[in-house]
C-alpha cells in the first residue's frame, strides 16, 4: 500500500501532467548567465561530478528575447536555480527551450530520462514552501540568506538527482542513497536545513508554478514564475543590480 505523504505526491503530479502534453515545448527564451543572487560553494558528489566545488545558489540569467511562456517574464534579470550539473551556464545569449519542469533537464544521457512529474510535484512544493524572493531581489545578502538559498539548491539536487525515497523523510543530502553512478550528496553547506526543507515534503504544502528553461548543449534551470502584480518589481530590481554593477 501506498503511504499516504506519496499518494498526495502521485495526485499533485497526476495534476501536473494534465496540465500540459508531456514533452510539450511552451515557448523560447534567449538568456545569458549574468552573475549570482543569494550564493554559496559547495563540494557536489553525483549528478555526473565527483567532489566538485559548485555555486550552489540563485543563478541570474540577463533575458532579451522570448516567444510563448517565454514572455512570462520581461526582459531583464531573472533569478533560477540551476537543474543541470554536468553542462556550462551560458556565457552569451542563447536560445533556450521553455517546458515544464518534469521534462527537464536535457540531454538525458545521464539520468537516463527527464526528472518526470512526480520529481515536478515534489519540486513545486519545495518552491511553494520555502523558496524567497528576496535571494534574488537586491544586490548584497546577508550570511543566512547565502546559506539558505545554497541549502535549498541542495534540495533541489537531492530531488533530480536521487531515485524517490518511500518517504519524504528518507531523503539525505549528505549521503548518496542511489545505486550506481547516480545519486547526490554534497558538503560544506547547513545540511540540516536543507533535509529539513526536504523532509516536510508531505503534498499538503503550498505549492508554485514553476518552468524549466532546457538546451541539450547548456545547463538547464528552473524559475518561478511571476505573479502579474510581481513583474513591474522585478524589473526594477533588475535596474537596480544594473545600477550597481555599471556603478
Amino acid at each position: 500500500m501506498l503511504n499516504k505523504h506519496f499518494t498526495h505526491i502521485i495526485i499533485a503530479a497526476a495534476v501536473l501532467s494534465f496540465a500540459q502534453i508531456a514533452g510539450a515545448t511552451l515557448g523560447t527564451i534567449n538568456i545569458e548567465h549574468d552573475g549570482y543572487g543569494a550564493v554559496g560553494t559547495v563540494q557536489v558528489w553525483g549528478g555526473g561530478l565527483s567532489g566538485s566545488s559548485v555555486k550552489a545558489g540563485v543563478y541570474m540569467l540577463d533575458k532579451s528575447a522570448g516567444t510563448g511562456d517565454g514572455n512570462l517574464w520581461d526582459n531583464g534579470l531573472i533569478g533560477t536555480f540551476c537543474i543541470d550539473l554536468t553542462q556550462n551556464a551560458p556565457g552569451y545569449t542563447t536560445t533556450y527551450q521553455v517546458v515544464m519542469p518534469q521534462d527537464a533537464p536535457v540531454p538525458t544521457t545521464f539520468l537516463g530520462e527527464t526528472m518526470g512529474a512526480a520529481k515536478a510535484a515534489y519540486l513545486s512544493e519545495l518552491f511553494g514552501r520555502y523558496y524567497d524572493p528576496a535571494w534574488v531581489n537586491g544586490g548584497s545578502w546577508t550570511s543566512a540568506q547565502n546559506a539558505a538559498a545554497e541549502a535549498f539548491a541542495a534540495a533541489v539536487w537531492e530531488i533530480i538527482y536521487e531515485d524517490l525515497p518511500a518517504s519524504p523523510t528518507l531523503w539525505n543530502v549528505t549521503a548518496d542513497g542511489t545505486s550506481g553512478s547516480l545519486g547526490f550528496k554534497a558538503t560544506g553547506l547547513d545540511t540540516t536545513l536543507a533535509n529539513s526543507f526536504l523532509h516536510s515534503l508531505d503534498g499538503t504544502g503550498p505549492t508554485a508554478e514553476l518552468r524549466a528553461f532546457r538546451n541539450s548543449c547548456k545547463q538547464d534551470f528552473i524559475a518561478v514564475v511571476p505573479e502579474p502584480g510581481t513583474i513591474l518589481m522585478l524589473g526594477l530590481g533588475s535596474l537596480s543590480l544594473l545600477r550597481r554593477r555599471t556603478a
